[in-house]
């Protein structure tokens, strides 16, 4: 009897009528609805209404309702598709940059002294209501994905109403720990993934996916890094780095040819830059790319290294040397281009799976291009042009890593915190005791950090901006260094538990390890962060110098620049955030007020004494990014919790609170890094340390044996 009242409640709400999520059911949803009853009802009516019979049911029914078939009989389709195609073009357009004017990068500017607010105050809201209500449709089935079976599900309107129908009926789907004991994610697994639209999140509805934004893409990966990581990843290196190259460089064609493959067509791609003898030096690849005689195809040779889903892929975006002849020297020269590549084509092969460390269901292969004939409209974007495509292909998607990790960083500090709360030691609860509230207060206030900057930098994006490059390298060091410290100290929080592999937490922590490495290693994006942020400097600091020059024509920018001096050495007329922060986080806006001061000042320091040998100075340019890192994380947090206080949030005063704890904590980093910058001693000490490093280097390991002199 359950079951048929669930199936009239099903068929009375088949009307014209707006359902929950604000789309029309169209009446041939009613035939599909009577097809359904009809066919649960014989099941029902037969034997046993099994399980196996309700997947069979369910899938007949619900393989009418893929996104590629019906969603022009919505009638808000076409506002769902205009808003996905918009969110599209800003993705495109973050990709390019016009030197003419003026950065708007909060971080890029405060590296000389400049404040600039737009991008950082208020806190970034780029979903409107429409938006908000489709994300929130698919919040619960993507959860439901990773602790009950979610069958086939690819329209948000019908997510809530079928998962009400058939909950008694679902099962896990996707095992963690299978994945990562098999090295392999199952067909029925990487099915449902397809079926829910997690693969195809930012391609447009019109060619298969699901058009999502940045920050509705953050909020999905975020619930699937909090239940398995690994599959995040293999996820990602799909959705994000191996569709984004045709997403932000395809042409016409070339979209509307790939685009639904990699959707609806359900073929996986995926990103192929690394070779054997090149890693962060990207720019430097060896493969060739050799144009035929008669103009119509390359011929590509060479192999890729450690390409994330390279076993699944059947469409890569991959990069090749290509030779040209400079018409007026004769000089050859070779320029990076970006192909696509098709295993069809011939010649494409991948290894064996590469046996990792962590994230074993992600798959890792080796990617061989053995005399593949490449038709030349399969150039992505322009020849010469692919250095350029592959980082900001790159560039775009560092958020993504942030969310992945704050979503597991979250059930690290769940466990940690259900541990804490109830294990009794020494008579008391452990929360009891100060080392541990000192703990888990950090733990969850790194995991805010994290997410507010993830969140930032994708909401950004979505508002149009195209200055995100600093703060996204910011925000995959801060996340990815983040995430292996809450996990570890989640795993010390839980004792001899947290190191069973039942607790989850030992699968997480060697999942975690390689988020600091690829992507763009923490090392490398520390310092492009110094060394971008000091070359905007130094171009400004180029600017006054030229007008000292012409003092008489240049009286309004030597004026500003000399008042902002004289204050800043007398400890006045500095940097304010005061007004943009709420009541209670004035004296934190004002430590972080002062960490940008003192960074600007050391940064032109820097820039007078080394100018351009500035760049063989790392041991300085690491503590810069260090210092970098820590001000527009204070700065983020401040702008969120800000938002918090104003909308009077449930969360508002542990906002506040985490907000206070961290200015106070990354202040004083920032603080005894630039004491190490501008210390003799410490200069006096990176010297030893190159002296030791030669040493080690030279012999291949210690020159020192044991007190006992005995090897």
């Amino acid at each position: 009897m359950r079951f048929i009242l669930r199936f009239t409640f099903f068929s009375d709400l088949i009307n014209p009528r707006l359902d929950k999520t604000g789309f029309a059911r169209a009446p041939a949803l009613h035939h599909c609805a009577v097809f359904y009853r009809k066919t649960v009802t014989e099941q029902y009516n037969s034997v046993l209404f099994r399980h196996n019979d309700i997947n069979v049911a369910l899938s007949r029914f619900l393989k009418m309702f893929r996104f590629n078939t019906i969603p022009q009989k919505f009638a808000r389709w076409n506002k769902v598709k205009n808003y996905a195609v918009r969110s599209v073009a800003v993705r495109a357009a973050s990709s390019l940059s016009n030197p003419q004017r003026p950065n708007r990068s909060f971080l890029m500017n405060i590296f000389g002294g400049k404040l600039e607010t737009a991008e950082l105050f208020p806190y970034p809201e780029p979903l409107n209501a429409e938006q908000k209500e489709f994300a929130a449709a698919l919040v619960d089935p993507v959860h439901k994905f990773f602790t009950v079976s979610v069958i086939a599900m690819t329209h948000c309107s019908l997510i809530a109403l079928l998962l009400w129908l058939v909950g008694p009926f679902l099962q896990e789907v996707n095992d963690a720990v299978r994945n990562d004991d098999t090295s392999n994610v199952d067909r029925q697994t990487i099915d449902a993934l397809w079926d829910l639209g997690l693969l195809a999140v930012y391609v447009p509805p019109e060619l298969g996916g699901l058009g999502l934004c940045n920050v509705q893409s953050v909020l999905m990966a975020e619930i699937s890094g909090s239940y398995d990581l690994a599959l995040s990843l293999l996820i990602g290196a799909h959705k994000s780095i191996g569709t984004k190259g045709i997403l932000l460089y395809g042409s016409e064609r070339q979209k509307q040819k790939y685009l639904p493959m990699l959707s609806s067509g359900r073929v996986f791609g995926a990103f192929a830059l690394t070779e054997p003898g090149t890693g962060s030096d990207a720019a430097s690849i060896k493969m060739k790319a050799v144009l035929s005689p008669c103009g119509k195809y390359y011929t590509l040779n060479g192999s890729k290294l450690w390409i994330s889903g390279g076993g699944l892929a059947d469409i890569f975006t991959t990069f090749a040397q290509v030779e040209s002849v400079d018409a007026a020297t004769g000089e050859k020269r070779n320029k990076m281009t970006a192909f696509i590549v098709e295993r069809s084509f011939g010649g494409v092969s991948t290894g064996p799976p590469e046996d990792k460390m962590g994230l074993k269901c992600s798959v890792t292969n080796e990617l061989f291009l053995d005399d593949v004939k490449v038709p030349v409209e399969n150039v992505l974007g322009e020849v010469g042009n692919g250095f350029k495509i592959a980082v900001n292909i790159l560039n775009s998607g560092r958020y993504g890593l942030g969310a992945m990790l704050s979503g597991t960083m979250k059930t690290c500090v769940e466990k940690a915190a259900a541990h804490v709360s109830d294990r009794v030691q020494f008579g008391r609860k452990l929360i009891e005791f100060e080392n541990v509230q000192e703990k888990l207060a950090m733990l969850t206030t790194q995991q805010y950090v994290a997410q507010s900057l993830t969140y930032m930098v994708s909401g950004n994006m979505d508002k149009g901006s195209v200055d995100f490059h600093l703060e996204a390298a910011v925000s995959k060091v801060f996340c990815t260094e983040a995430a292996w410290n809450v996990c570890d100290e989640a795993i010390q929080l839980l004792g001899g538990n947290g190191f069973m592999k039942s607790s989850g937490l030992e699968r997480f922590l060697r999942d975690i390890r390689v988020f600091r490495i690829f992507e763009g290693a923490n090392d490398v994006l520390r310092m492009f962060i110094a060394l971008t942020g000091m070359q905007k400097a130094g171009k400004d600091l180029r600017g006054l110098q030229d007008a000292l020059k012409n003092p008489f024509s240049n009286m309004g920018v030597i004026f500003t620049e000399g008042t902002k001096r004289a204050g800043r050495s007398v400890g006045v007329g500095g940097t304010d955030l005061r007004p943009f922060v709420a009541s209670e986080l004035q004296n934190a806006a004002k430590q972080c007020a002062e960490s940008i001061d003192v960074f600007s000042a050391t940064v032109e320091s820097l820039l007078r004494t080394h100018g351009k040998g500035i760049a063989e100075r790392q041991f300085q340019l690491a503590r810069v990014a260090d210092c970098a890192i820590y001000i527009y994380s204070m700065a983020t947090v401040l702008s969120r919790a800000s938002r918090a206080a104003k909308l009077n949030l449930p969360s508002a005063e542990q906002e506040l609170l985490m907000a206070q704890i961290w200015c106070k904590e990354a202040s004083d980093r920032v603080q005894q890094n630039i004491y190490r910058i501008q210390s003799k001693s410490f200069k006096e000490n990176y010297q030893r340390m190159a002296t030791v490093a030669s040493y080690i280097s030279n012999q291949r390991g210690p020159t020192y044996t044991n007190p006992l002199e005995i090897d």
